[in-house]
């Protein structure tokens, strides 16, 4: 069975547009999650999307010394999110899930819901977030258990550029995930293109020294307002150099400013990846519920799929 997204995905002519939100607070209440659900989809009514992406929130604090910037909240099922985002939107929903924690049985269980309950057909694993701390079911072993599964999902893998820039075989494990099943990649988000650039450009020689095709890799793109912001997307590992902090801290205007800095980011990487093969998507998110920040992920969605689109277009008339 081949999902909606994985058609669109096998297609590299054209770009794959997402937009990425996070499960409500385990505390809200139903009417709330209503309330939640129909605001966030009445922001995005205007726009062209292929899916959602959700995401499955984990306390990462065993990876990192600093304290978290804002607090954990154990969140909703990023099942049950993706099932009533899904629904009332009509559109697909990619769903993360973190497999650190369960074991094999629980994870081959925790599968069976997610098709049968909730209707998840595109799904995207992720891995423990550091060595640290016990680790019941290692990233490769679920990928053993979700081939061996009954249910054809259409399967992501993460792909983390920092990785790249410090140990510098990122692309390894873009091509081991793809042996694995992945059909296609979701970048962590990107504020320093060049070391987006070097793993793409890494990949595409690797892919061609091995006759393969390039899998899509979706670059996440989001707005930075303000040092709170910033504080937590380094601490999410997020890499952005001195310079551009300077520049959305010292701006007049630190949205406008970062969405600036993003469309160039894109830009660059554009140069690089369409040549060599490699399809591009985009997945934009708010990495906090600030309403300056959630409008500004708004055009920034709107600023780079137009970027992205007149690019392919552009490579069509060549």
């Amino acid at each position: 069975m081949t999902t909606e997204l994985a058609s669109k995905f096998q297609d590299p002519t054209r770009g794959v547009y997402f937009i990425g939100t996070t499960p409500p607070k385990l505390s809200t209440e139903e009417d709330k999650l209503q309330e939640i659900s129909a605001k966030l989809l009445g922001r995005l009514s205007e726009l062209e999307y292929d899916g959602m992406i959700v995401y499955d929130i984990q306390d990462e604090s065993s990876r990192i010394a600093k304290p978290r910037p804002f607090p954990f909240m154990e969140t909703h099922d990023p099942r049950a999110w993706s099932k009533r985002l899904s629904k009332l939107s009509e559109r697909p929903v990619i769903t993360y899930k973190s497999v650190a924690a369960r074991s094999k049985a629980e994870f081959s269980n925790w599968l069976d819901e997610a098709w049968n309950v909730y209707g998840i057909r595109d799904l995207v694993l992720v891995g423990a977030p550091s060595s640290d701390g016990q680790i019941s079911l290692p990233l490769p072993q679920a990928y053993e258990a979700l081939e061996n599964a009954p249910q054809p999902f259409n399967l992501g893998g993460v792909t983390i550029a920092e990785r790249h820039a410090k140990k510098g075989d990122e692309h390894k494990r873009l091509l081991k995930k793809s042996e694995s099943g992945c059909d296609f990649f979701v970048s962590q988000a990107v504020y320093n293109p060049q070391a987006t650039i070097d793993l793409i450009s890494q990949y595409a020689r690797s892919c061609k020294e091995q006759d393969i095709t390039p899998k899509r890799i979706i670059l996440t793109f989001t707005p930075c307002g303000s040092t709170k912001t910033l504080e937590f997307m380094e601490w999410l590992g997020i890499s952005v150099p001195d310079a551009t902090k300077h520049r959305i801290l010292d701006a007049k205007k630190p949205l406008e400013e970062s969405i600036r800095i993003c469309r160039a980011a894109l830009e660059q990487i554009i140069e690089t990846a369409l040549p060599l093969g490699v399809p591009l998507g985009l997945n934009i998110e708010s990495l906090t519920n600030r309403k300056e920040e959630i409008d500004a992920s708004i055009r920034l969605y709107k600023l780079l799929k137009a970027t992205l689109d007149l690019k392919l277009a552009e490579q069509q008339i060549k």
